[in-house]
């Protein structure tokens, strides 16, 4: 190569031209002292001089040489078959001697105001010895002044004259950039780099692409430290209509205008791209490792974090929790990629991604479930393009209810998402003795033509009517239930009713309320005595203690077909639910997973994990019940029998009549009439005090019994009186017609435990492949716990699969970015010509106007008295509702509460006085 340099005075003054030969075989020969220079772009320049090779627009870097001139020298970098003229504009006729020593850091000004310093990543050549009138020495060297080790990152620290402190990363060539490397791709480009960042100490950002004005495709990219560019602090306007008047924002900024990057520009012709310069040195201290899990790149979240976040989610468990499990399974936040803002940060993008789409997304989940998923029923209706009603119910709970829907009971819940929308699942009790979900529906308001729209959806669903429905004492359910359930008999909530006794009837009406309290609970909770008993002993007990004229007693008396089970015994399967509680108890365990913040998308992902947990239980159940034996309590056959037919839960009911009936019950009578034996048991306690007498008619030709007691109808299964009578008549075997459908091993088909029917199970190919893969390796990372050895080189190998992974996949795939996983777990609006978008509503359902709840007399009085009574050392009495440091104030309040009543009474008697007069 071969540079002709041509020295020029200014253009006002006489052209002085020096021209000097200069090879490479030159600066072999060890004639010239080292610089360090690099290709630069077109717009590095100064005021005073310009360089330029022929008509190439590529501008090098400055070297100071004296106070009135600037000389650049240019040698084009990783290019030897350039040669061409160098014009150094400005210098003046004399001689001067260049020796920079090496390295050299100096900035020089762009266009654009950036200073850019001389790195040493620069082709280094041998300077030139240009002859003048004048001789001047410069040497602006950098002073190595600490080498700072920082566990696996270390680094030179340089001081030049003014101060100025450069960092310079100490890191393998094999990771560092390369200005003879070509990549096929930019994101091979940002991989290289941002593996250097890290080898080195800090994290990257790209920076901006410039593009050509001809044809506008890109001429250079950057990808530069993330401390670089100036800072920028932003202001808040506080309101004030002129701009001058703002108010500044408390944020930091860790930009420190750092010059460290790395330069790009595609190959023409091509899709390649190649580095044309490389700065290597950093204004700022490089990340330690004790702190490296707090840079940028160590807290970008993958798919791990963002799936651990949204699966938590829907069991209550919002992001910073998270963050804590998170630290706490792998030992500790250094160990956690990401912060805990960050998972904050990933929830919010949740829910802006959730935003004004919510109510089309959960409309769009549910109706892919149709297509997808068999037996799904899902009902909706939007009214003036707000989504008003949800209902549905899956495959398994249609079978559910077919197996057990002969006691249905349903109860609306509150505070289940951020729109104010009434929940309301329908409860049923299956053969394991658990609750069990048929449907869920959300409601707007709670008038009756949305009770009667449910209820319709319900048996469009269903399509048979239960034989009994629970409910509470709410007037728009009562009346939509009797328009729609023709069939069903409708029944109050016995515990609502009887809870409000003691706030109903107070010791101003009544001295001794427990008694009274006592003698109703035995009345009405008595389930074998004849409605027309209970009228009988009702009547007597309210006029014991003279109540006939109490306002509320007499209208529970008023609907007492409603909720005594007196009026409910001929009614098959009457006592299985005689409360809401379980309806109270499966909305708990909904709200368990779920909150008044939550999105529809997100309470309907809630309320699968519930349903599922749910479900879970009853396959739990059902697998003891298969591969469990029971202990037996007698050496009747019929109780072996029992146990091969029943579920275990049931069984241990039945057991327990098979034992009673033995050794608390005998026959104390007979006689026969037409054939049918009747027979008198009588019923023990354990102090063998006789409880009541029973009659049992038994048909020895079909072995069919029946009992005065009832219990078969109410809940299914035999009682200790019919027992007795088959042991005496050596009935070894429950006759088939005894033995419930709903009962036993067999009620549920097999498919509806499948694995297909969990909605929150990571059931795809993939996310099993996943689960198998992390479960393979923590299986071998348990086993070899007390062999660091092979521990260390099970690593090596995993770390060798990495490797090879990610060298064939060397960018993360799409799928795998944030709103891709986002769009991955809530699912994407459907969209088209006949899409039209619709909103969530704004309920107001029943006392929601206010948020604060009526409470009663009762628990007003629990509440003042949970703490028990002591002793004020002031006044020296036991009292509730003071203590010695507010002694005198009370007793000032309650003695102006004393004269205030005085005084009033005054009043009235001289008002009464005076009228009389």
């Amino acid at each position: 190569m071969e540079l002709v340099p041509v020295l020029t005075e200014d253009t006002h003054s006489s052209n002085h031209t020096f021209t000097h030969d200069l090879t490479f075989d030159d600066i072999d020969n060890g004639g010239y002292e080292i610089i360090d220079v690099c290709a630069l772009p077109s717009q590095f320049s100064t005021s005073q001089s310009r360089v330029r090779v022929d008509d190439d627009p590529i501008m090098l870097p400055l070297v100071n040489v004296h106070s009135s001139c600037d000389l650049q020298h240019v040698v084009p970098v990783n290019d030897y078959n350039v040669s061409g003229n160098i014009d150094l504009t400005g210098l003046p006729s004399s001689d001067v001697d260049i020796r920079p020593s090496v390295p050299t850091f100096h900035n020089v000004q762009t266009h654009d105001g950036e200073d850019v310093p001389l790195e040493d990543c620069v082709q280094t050549v041998t300077s030139t010895h240009v002859q003048s009138s004048a001789h001047t020495n410069v040497t602006p060297q950098l002073r190595l002044i600490d080498v700072v080790e920082r566990g696996h990152v270390s680094s030179h620290v340089y001081a030049s004259p003014n101060g100025t402190m450069f960092w310079k990363p100490d890191v393998s060539d094999e990771f560092k950039p390369s200005l003879d490397v070509v990549y096929d791709t930019w994101e091979d480009v940002v991989k290289m780099y941002r593996l250097y960042a890290e080898k080195a100490g800090f994290t990257t950002r790209l920076g901006t692409a410039k593009k050509t004005k001809t044809d506008k495709t890109i001429s250079h990219r950057h990808i530069m430290c993330n401390r670089a560019s100036k800072p920028l602090f932003r202001s808040s306007n506080t309101g004030a209509t002129s701009s001058l008047i703002k108010r500044r924002r408390r944020t930091k900024s860790k930009r420190v205008n750092c010059k460290a990057c790395i330069r790009v520009s595609p190959i023409p012709g091509t899709t390649k791209f190649q580095i044309y310069a490389f700065y290597e040195s950093h204004n700022h201290s490089l990340v330690e490792k004790d702190n490296v899990d707090l840079t940028r790149k160590r807290r970008n979240l993958g798919f791990y974090e963002q799936n651990f976040i949204h699966k938590l989610s829907l069991n209550k468990i919002g992001a910073t929790k998270a963050h804590k499990l998170q630290c706490a399974i792998k030992g500790g936040p250094q160990n956690v990629r990401g912060t805990a803002t960050d998972y904050k940060n990933f929830a919010r993008d949740v829910r802006i991604y959730i935003a004004d789409r919510d109510a089309e997304l959960v409309v769009e989940n549910l109706s892919s479930r149709v297509l997808t998923l068999n037996n799904f029923y899902f009902y909706h209706e939007v009214v003036d393009g707000e989504l008003r009603f949800l209902f549905w119910a899956d495959g398994v709970s249609r079978c559910n209810y077919e197996a057990f829907g002969d006691v249905l009971a349903f109860d609306a819940t509150y505070k289940t998402n951020q729109y104010g929308m009434i929940f309301v699942p329908f409860t049923g009790v299956d053969h394991h003795t658990r609750s069990v979900t048929f449907g869920a529906a959300l409601l707007v308001d709670e008038t009756i033509d949305s009770y009667k729209l449910l209820l319709q959806t319900f048996l469009k669903a269903h399509t048979k009517q239960p034989l009994l429905v629970l409910t509470d004492q709410d007037s728009s359910m009562k009346s939509a239930i009797k328009s729609v359930f023709t069939e069903s008999k409708h029944r109050l909530c016995m515990w609502h009713i009887m809870d409000k006794l003691p706030s109903k009837i107070s010791s101003e009406e009544l001295e001794n309320t427990d008694d009274l309290r006592a003698s109703i609970h035995e009345l009405v909770w008595d389930l074998i005595i004849e409605p027309s008993t209970f009228e009988e002993r009702w009547h007597t007990l309210i006029a014991s203690y003279k109540l006939e004229n109490h306002t509320w007693l007499k209208n529970m008396y008023a609907i007492r077909e409603d909720w005594v089970p007196a009026y409910f015994k001929d009614l098959s399967m009457s006592c299985l639910m005689k409360t809401t509680s379980r309806c109270e108890s499966s909305n708990a365990m909904f709200k368990v997973n779920s909150s008044a913040s939550n999105t529809l998308v997100q309470f309907l992902m809630c309320f699968d994990t519930a349903i599922d947990w749910q479900r879970y239980h009853q396959r739990e159940a059902e697998f003891a019940s298969d591969m469990s034996t029971h202990s037996f309590k007698t050496d009747a056959p019929i109780e072996i029998h029992a146990s091969v037919l029943y579920t275990s839960a049931l069984f241990l009911k039945v057991q327990h009549e098979i034992d009673r009936s033995t050794n608390r019950c005998i026959i104390s009578g007979t006689s026969i009439v037409n054939g049918i034996t009747h027979y008198k048991v009588t019923h023990f306690n354990p102090k063998r005090e006789i409880i009541g007498d029973f009659q049992v008619d038994f048909n020895p030709n079909d072995n069919s019994a029946s009992c005065t007691c009832m219990l078969f109808g109410r809940l299914g299964y035999l009682c200790r009186h019919i027992f007795i009578v088959f042991h005496f008549n050596k009935v070894d075997r429950i006759p088939e017609q005894y033995v419930l459908k709903r009962w036993k091993r067999d009620a549920l088909p097999k498919w509806v435990h499948s694995i297909d029917h969990r909605y929150s199970a990571d059931n795809d190919e993939e996310s099993k492949l996943r689960n198998d893969i992390i479960d393979m390796v923590v299986c071998c990372a348990d086993r070899l716990r007390s062999r660091p050895d092979k521990l260390i080189s099970l690593r090596d190998e995993i770390s060798a699969i990495k490797d090879r992974v990610f060298e064939d996949i060397p960018n993360d795939p799409p799928c795998n970015k944030k709103d891709a996983v986002i769009s991955g777990f809530y699912g994407k609006v459907r969209s088209g010509p006949d899409n039209v978008p619709f909103v969530p509503p704004n309920a107001r359902h029943k006392g929601s106007r206010s948020d604060k709840r009526l409470v009663g007399a009762r628990e007003k009085a629990v509440k003042q008295h949970r703490k028990g009574p002591r002793r004020c050392n002031e006044c020296g009495k036991i009292v509730y509702d003071h203590d010695s440091r507010n002694c005198k104030k009370v007793a000032a309040a309650k003695a102006a509460a004393v004269a205030a009543a005085a005084v009033e009474s005054a009043a009235s008697a001289a008002a009464s006085t005076i009228i009389s007069a």
